[in-house]
């Protein structure tokens, strides 16, 4: 490690533009001509659309479905059996399915104008019954989403592993919990701005997206284009979080009315526009039973999970990635012989989920481990116990665990052991024994999840969702003055690639960090990528820049070992330098010799010169296996349900961290997105459909006051697969916080008997659960007197 290289905190460059408003993102882009759209929304959840009027004045600024002729719609599937493809319409025409679904777009010379243009326009909406709950639509007699399915179910999964077997356990633990639905709200909301360019006969789309290339695929399928005749650009980018990995029916509109019109065309989201009817996230429901001995050992658990995916399945992931994957990760880093798991992704009216950070490990977290502290309470002994008891042992790295998931390394026990130890327990412990001064009650809880990152082309490919990565590529570019020019197809917006792609970069070649350019998120110039999701970026990208670095750094050898004229084999890279038995040339002497002086090059010089595009895949695709343990403690007010963060514990593993600062400050944010998921973020709808938050006095995010800065420790356990053995981590930090959270909630409510098992605690919830557990002792005495 150098002081620039990885495993050096190295400050991040991009901040420099970024913290002085230097950056450049999609509302920022002016172009001459540009004009603004906005659309005409559905106000109803199901409705059949009717007539739709357009004032005269305004009909050459209006465009309805009917208008889009050979535009086809936006249609993601999956390869998994039963599965129900749903078709998205650009601009509705025979119903609208969700509250927001585009009906018409109205173009104005101003956002204003074109707003104006679009309270014009009058549509007839006969009111359907709207399917709002997630449970009751599968029963038969709900009203239907997508009549030609006979029922709401875009598919059901089913696992079962010698179940049978637990049954007989001494101790069984049933309980119904669940995680409401969520808006994903990054600073800057989504926005599109198209043109037609001419003289390349090319729609250039600048769009907000995690994924520049599997937008483009989607938007040339949708229009009839040949993909090269579309070019995606994704400049600074405000947050992701999932929200921007989909092809927009507002990118399809766009798209087409720019080469329509003959000029540039931009749509910016608004935040009403986004909480109403932007993509949410997180709604799972949980019927979970676990079977354990006394002692706390695992036999098997039981669950069936429900995940509403709202009204389409978003491109290109598909409505059941959600659901489809709680079968296979619930059982989180625990080792048990017996599983079943049944689960369905069920159509409502309701926009539609996509995965959020996090993608299904926060619900699935959630709801395994406040089970297992349900465990340790009938069990008598420590919630900690009951983990170590069940937890992967170091030792048996790598693991197959129940549901053939593929564990690289770890030791989870340490973890645990360490946060645990941070927060000192014994000491808790002995707190609890006394009232405090103010009357609330003192709780600590925890959780530990593991994290499948970075995962490839076997996992995807199985999965059956049409979008699966394979050799992630990059280029590395010698510039003529010694310089480096990486170009990458992943994403980056947050996640600070510009430095840490960088600092991979210089580990290889030594060049300064300073002289090294990422060009990403452009379609035309960077290799055809899936784009940033999953964690993949630092293992993915990060080892194809690595190997493309060791591919120049080849080329730079045998150019600089001719001009010092040595053997390539006797000379080596140190500091930006081909250093040999009696001298060094530095890189700029050596690219400027193949740029600008050939001539003094061999005949049989590389004709690659000092280029490299090269993939990179790791020894096994089956992704890594990131972990931590989070350690909650809590104060709650039994007055007034009121819940403070008194102290937070993380110990993480990434493996081989390129930047340790830049992984703090991922966690940090995952961490403020995870207590949001606990006690605050919350869209709720009506039994019409309606979503009840159209701004943020509505719907409640955590602040500065709401968030602690946490206690953070690092281990570095390296994957055996990858580059300097990283590990994804990107999303880790939101996976954990609401159920160490609820546990702790829980755990200060023991003296009262009460139990949370809906995220978020708020407090009504929490004085409700208060009142519950008061009456079912008060009912239990009556019991008793009766008997």
């Amino acid at each position: 490690m150098t002081e620039q290289g990885v495993g050096a905190s190295l400050l991040r460059k991009e901040d420099d533009r970024l913290l002085r408003g230097r950056g450049q993102f999609v509302a920022d882009i002016r172009l001459a001509g540009m004009k603004d759209v906005a659309f005409v929304r559905s106000p109803l959840a199901h409705a059949k659309v009717g007539e739709i009027r357009v004032p005269d004045t305004c009909r050459d600024r209006v465009f309805i479905a009917a208008d889009l002729e050979g535009v086809k719609p936006i249609v993601a599937v999956s390869g998994l059996a039963g599965f129900k493809a749903s078709e998205q319409p650009i601009l509705a025409f025979e119903k609208v399915r969700q509250v927001g679904e585009l009906i018409a777009m109205c173009v104005g010379d101003t956002r204003a104008q074109a707003e104006d243009v679009a309270a014009a326009v009058e549509v007839d909406l006969d009111e359907l019954p709207a399917v709002h709950d997630m449970i009751a639509a599968r029963s038969p007699e709900s009203a239907l989403v997508h009549e030609h399915w006979g029922d709401n179910v875009f598919l059901e999964t089913f696992v079962d592993i010698d179940i049978e077997t637990a049954f007989d356990a001494p101790i069984k633990i049933s309980r119904e919990i669940s995680t409401a639905r969520q808006s994903m709200a990054p600073m800057e909301g989504r926005g599109t701005v198209a043109y037609w360019d001419k003289r390349m006969e090319q729609l250039v789309l600048y769009t907000g997206t995690q994924m520049p290339h599997i937008v483009r695929t989607g938007l040339a399928e949708c229009l009839g284009l040949d993909q090269a005749q579309v070019r995606i650009v994704s400049p600074d980018v405000g947050g992701g979080f999932g929200y921007k990995g989909i092809l927009l029916p507002e990118d399809v509109c766009l798209g087409w009315l720019a080469m329509r019109c003959g000029h540039p065309v931009r749509w910016i989201e608004d935040r009403r526009e986004h909480l109403t009817a932007g993509a949410n996230c997180r709604e799972h429901h949980y019927r979970i039973t676990a079977y354990a001995d006394r002692d706390g050992k695992l036999r098997g658990i039981d669950c069936e999970a429900t995940v509403d995916s709202g009204a389409y399945s978003s491109y290109p992931f598909s409505a059941c990635l959600e659901a489809a994957q709680v079968a296979s990760i619930l059982p989180g880093p625990y080792d048990f012989p017996a599983y079943r798991c049944r689960t369905w992704s069920v159509a409502t009216n309701k926009c539609p989920i996509l995965p959020y950070r996090g993608v299904a490990r926060t619900g699935v977290c959630y709801a395994l481990e406040l089970v297992l502290d349900a465990v340790a309470r009938e069990a008598g002994i420590e919630p900690h116990e009951v983990r170590m008891k069940n937890l992967v042992k170091p030792e048996q790295m790598p693991f197959d665990n129940i549901t053939k998931k593929h564990f690289d390394s770890g030791d989870y026990p340490e973890a645990l052991e360490r946060a645990l130890a941070a927060m000192d327990l014994k000491a808790i412990r002995e707190r609890q024994k006394h009232p405090e001064p103010d009357g609330r009650l003192i709780g600590i809880g925890h959780s530990i999840y593991c994290e499948q990152a970075a995962h490839g082309t076997s996992v995807y490919s199985g999965w059956g969702i049409p979008m699966v990565p394979g050799h992630e590529q990059a280029t590395a570019r010698m510039t003529p003055d010694g310089g480096l020019e990486l170009r990458v197809g992943v994403h980056s917006h947050g996640q600070s690639m510009e430095t840490t792609l960088a600092q991979v970069a210089h580990e290889i070649l030594g060049i300064e960090t300073a002289k090294i350019k990422l060009v990403h998120g452009d379609t035309e110039y960077t290799p055809y990528s899936t784009g940033s999701w999953g964690s993949r970026c630092a293992v993915m990208a990060g080892g194809a820049v690595a190997t493309a670095s060791r591919e120049v750094a080849g080329m730079a050898k045998r150019i600089g070992a001719h001009l010092l004229q040595a053997d390539p084999k006797d000379v080596e890279i140190a500091h930006g330098k081909v250093v040999g038995p009696s001298g060094s040339v530095t890189f700029e002497e050596i690219a400027h010799t193949w740029y600008r002086r050939p001539q003094d090059l061999p005949e049989a010089v590389d004709p690659r010169g000092l280029e490299s595009t090269i993939g990179f895949k790791p020894v096994r695709d089956s992704g890594t296996f990131s972990y931590a343990a989070h350690v909650a403690l809590v104060a709650v007010d039994p007055e007034i349900g009121d819940i403070e963060i008194l102290d937070y514990v993380i110990v993480e593993d990434g493996g081989k961290l390129i930047n340790p600062m830049v992984v703090d400050g991922q966690i940090y944010g995952g961490l403020a997105q995870g207590i949001g998921t606990a006690l605050y973020e919350e869209m709720n709808f009506d039994a019409s459909g309606q979503p009840l938050a159209s701004t943020f006095a509505d719907y409640l995010l955590p602040g500065p006051t709401e968030v602690p800065a946490p206690r953070l420790d690092h281990m570095e356990t390296l994957s055996p697969y990858t580059e300097f053995g990283v590990k994804g981590i990107g999303e880790g930090g939101a996976i954990a916080p609401p159920a160490a959270i609820g546990n702790a909630v829980n755990d200060a409510l023991r003296p009262y008997g009460a139990e949370l098992l809906r995220s978020p605690m708020t407090p009504r919830r929490v004085l409700e659960a208060i009142r519950a557990a008061s009456e079912e002792k008060t009912t239990e005495a009556e019991r008793e007197e009766a008997a």
